[in-house]
C-alpha cells in the first residue's frame, strides 16, 4: 500500500466577480412611511436638530430586538456634566482615588531603536497615582483616572490612540465610523452576535466551513444557526456564498463572520480581489460582516523551501537570531504597503464591524481590543457594554497607553508589528522545514504559499487508509489523535472547527501551531505526528 498524502488543501480557485448592488434608494413612499413611524415632530422654539435625527438607521432589520430595546445608561450619561468648572459631584459613585492602595506601577519595555531586544536597551517606565495633577503638561493619564470607573467606550486616552491607528492603517471610506474599546475580540463578538442575532427570529451566521471553534461555541447557546461556506487556499469562495444565500428555503444568514487574514484554523489569507468578491456578495444579499482580524499584521512572504532565514519586510530575521532593523517613516509605510487591504478599508456601505485585538501581537492577558463600525452600530455596542462589561480593565488600559502612546508611538508600534511578524515567519519556516524532513514528498503537500497566521492545517488522505470503507472520518480522526497523544504530541482535531456539526466532514484535517514551541520541539512534534499517521495506516 502506498503512503498517505499529508498536506494543505492547496487549491487556487478562480476569482469570482459579482457586481455590486447599490442600496435601495429612498422613495417618496419611503419618506411617508418613515414619518408615519416617527410620529409628530415636536420642535419648539430654537430646538436642537441635525440630519441624523431624520435619516434612516443603518441595517435596522438586522438588529435584534434585544439590541433595539437597549437604552442609554442614565448614570453614564450624567458623567458628561463632570467637565463643568467648579461642579461638586454628589452624583456618580466614583470612589476617591486617595483610597486606592496602589501609588505607582513600573515596567520595563524594549525600545524600537534597539530592535526590540528583550535583554538589551530596556527602558523603565512608570505611571503614578497623581501624575496628571502633579506634573501638569507631562501626561494625560494616571492611576487616579485609569483605575476609577470609566465609560464603556474605554478611556479617552487609549481610544484616541486606537482611532488614530485605525485611520492610519485602514482609512474607512465613509465619514461616520467610530471605534470603541473592548474586553478582547471574544467579548466583542459575543456582544455583536447578540446585537445582530435572535433565536426567536431563527437568525443564522455565515462563516468558513472550518471556523474558529470559540466563535462557533459562542453562537451555539445563543440559538444562532451556523452555515459553513466552502473554501480554498484563499479562504471563502464568493460564488459558493452567493449560491447559499440565493438558495432560499430556511431563513438565510443575516451576518457573515470571517477571519480574512491567517484564518483560524486553516491559515488561509484572502487576497484583495477575494475580499472584494466577498464584500460584493454581502452587498447583493444585504449581509452584515463581522471582520475578526487578530492576525492581520502577521501577513508574511510565501515560504521558500529550504530557506535558512526569512526576509519578510522591514526587518530581516537571521539564522543566528540577530536583527538588522532600519528605522524611519519610510520603513513603516513600506510595511503597511505589504498588507492586504482590510474589509473595513473597502467598506463603502458601513456594513463591516471590524474586531481588533492586542492579544496575538502584544499580550493576550491584557484582554483589550477594539471594534470599528458606523456610528449607529457603535452606539448600539456601547449600550450593550454599559450593562454587561462596562469596558476593559483600567490596569490594562493604563499599561497599553503608556507603552503604545507615550513610549512607542504609532511608528514604534508598527515597527513592533513588523518585528513580531518576522519572529513568527521564522517559526513558520522551521515547522515547514520539519514537515519536509519528516513528512517528505508523497506525505506532505504543504501550503508553500502560506502567507501568515499561527497555524498549519494538515490534511490526511483518508481514502488511502486500509479501513476507509469501514471507519468513519471521525473514527479515523480520533484514532490518529489518540495515537498522537500516546506518542507525546498534541494537535487539534479538524472536526472541532467544523462550522456545521450535523454535516459530514469534507476531509480529515489536523491543526497544528508554531506559536510557542521551539524549533527543536517542533521538529520532534512533527516527527511524532508523522509516526502516528503512519501507524494508523499500517506503514
Amino acid at each position: 500500500m502506498s503512503p498517505t498524502n499529508v498536506g494543505g488543501i492547496g487549491l487556487v480557485a478562480e476569482e469570482v466577480h459579482i457586481g455590486k448592488q447599490a442600496p435601495e434608494p429612498l422613495t417618496l413612499e419611503g419618506i411617508r412611511a418613515r414619518r408615519a413611524k416617527a410620529g409628530k415632530l415636536d420642535a419648539p422654539t430654537a430646538s436642537y436638530s441635525d440630519s441624523d435625527m431624520f435619516k434612516a438607521p443603518q441595517f435596522p432589520d438586522l438588529l435584534s430586538p434585544e439590541s433595539a430595546a437597549r437604552k442609554p445608561c442614565v448614570l453614564k450619561q450624567a458623567a458628561k456634566h463632570l467637565k463643568k468648572p467648579g461642579l461638586v459631584s454628589l452624583g456618580g459613585g466614583l470612589p476617591s482615588a486617595e483610597n486606592f492602595p496602589i501609588e505607582r506601577l513600573s515596567m520595563q519595555v524594549p525600545s524600537p531603536a534597539g530592535g526590540f531586544s528583550h535583554t538589551d536597551n530596556l527602558k523603565e517606565v512608570t505611571i503614578g497615582k497623581h501624575d496628571v495633577r502633579d506634573h501638569q503638561g507631562e501626561g494625560v493619564l494616571d492611576l487616579s483616572i485609569a483605575l476609577n470607573y470609566g465609560q464603556s467606550i474605554g478611556s479617552a486616552q487609549l481610544l484616541r490612540w486606537v482611532t488614530e491607528h485605525t485611520e492610519l492603517v485602514h482609512d474607512p471610506p465613509y465619514a461616520d465610523w467610530r471605534c470603541a474599546l473592548t474586553i478582547g475580540s471574544t467579548g466583542s463578538l459575543e456582544a455583536a452576535y447578540r446585537m445582530f442575532g435572535d433565536r426567536q427570529r431563527g437568525d443564522g451566521i455565515l462563516t468558513e466551513e472550518y471556523s474558529f471553534s470559540t466563535a462557533l461555541e459562542t453562537a451555539a447557546p445563543l440559538g444562532l444557526r451556523v452555515f459553513g461556506v466552502a473554501m480554498d487556499e484563499q479562504g471563502l469562495l464568493p460564488d459558493k456564498m452567493d449560491e447559499l444565500l440565493s438558495a432560499g428555503g430556511a431563513r438565510r444568514p443575516r451576518v457573515l463572520y470571517t477571519v480574512p487574514s491567517g484564518q483560524n484554523p486553516t491559515g488561509a489569507t484572502q487576497s484583495e480581489q477575494r475580499r472584494r468578491g466577498v464584500y460584493a456578495v454581502c452587498q447583493k444579499h444585504d449581509v452584515f460582516i463581522f471582520e475578526d482580524e487578530p492576525y492581520y499584521f502577521l501577513q508574511m512572504q510565501p515560504y521558500q523551501k529550504g530557506a535558512s532565514g526569512s526576509t519578510t519586510g522591514t526587518t530581516t530575521t537571521k539564522p543566528n537570531g540577530g536583527e538588522s532593523t532600519t528605522n524611519g517613516d519610510a520603513d513603516v509605510e513600506a510595511f503597511l504597503r505589504t498588507l492586504v487591504p482590510s474589509l473595513l478599508s473597502l467598506d463603502t456601505d458601513g456594513r463591516v464591524m471590524r474586531h481588533d485585538s492586542f492579544s496575538k501581537v502584544v499580550v493576550p492577558g491584557a484582554r483589550v481590543g477594539w471594534v470599528t463600525a458606523s456610528e449607529q452600530v457603535i452606539e448600539r455596542y456601547i449600550r450593550h457594554a454599559e450593562c454587561c462589561s462596562q469596558g476593559p480593565s483600567g490596569f490594562s488600559q493604563a499599561v497599553l497607553y503608556k507603552l503604545l502612546d507615550e513610549e512607542w508611538g504609532h511608528a514604534g508600534y508598527l515597527r513592533w508589528l513588523a518585528h513580531v511578524r518576522d519572529e513568527y515567519a521564522a517559526r513558520r519556516d522551521a515547522i515547514l522545514g520539519a514537515c519536509e524532513k519528516y513528512l517528505p514528498g508523497r506525505w506532505f503537500l504543504g501550503r508553500r504559499r502560506r502567507r501568515g497566521c499561527l497555524y498549519l492545517w494538515l490534511k490526511v488522505d483518508h481514502t488511502r487508509h486500509p479501513h476507509a470503507a469501514s471507519k468513519s472520518l471521525l473514527a479515523l480522526e480520533e484514532e490518529i489523535f489518540d495515537s498522537c497523544i500516546d506518542k507525546g504530541v498534541l494537535s487539534c482535531r479538524g472536526s472541532w472547527f467544523a462550522a456545521e456539526y450535523d454535516r459530514p466532514l469534507s476531509g480529515l484535517f489536523f491543526r497544528t501551531t508554531y506559536a510557542a514551541a521551539s524549533e527543536a520541539q517542533m521538529a520532534v512534534a512533527i516527527e511524532r505526528f508523522g509516526d502516528a499517521v503512519r501507524g494508523s495506516f499500517g506503514i
